[in-house]
């Protein structure tokens, strides 16, 4: 039952971690898209 437990607490941080390592992700690529976008002009 401990192991379980350990298992499944461990899985829903890591996929906390993934969210918000995406959520750093999208924002990279839209200030890189915004970057583009000056120097387009």
């Amino acid at each position: 039952m401990k192991i379980i437990t350990v298992i499944l607490t461990m899985f829903i941080l890591f996929s906390l971690s993934a969210c918000n390592t995406m959520a750093g992700l999208g924002k990279d690529i839209q200030h890189g898209g915004e970057a583009l976008e000056r120097t387009a002009q």
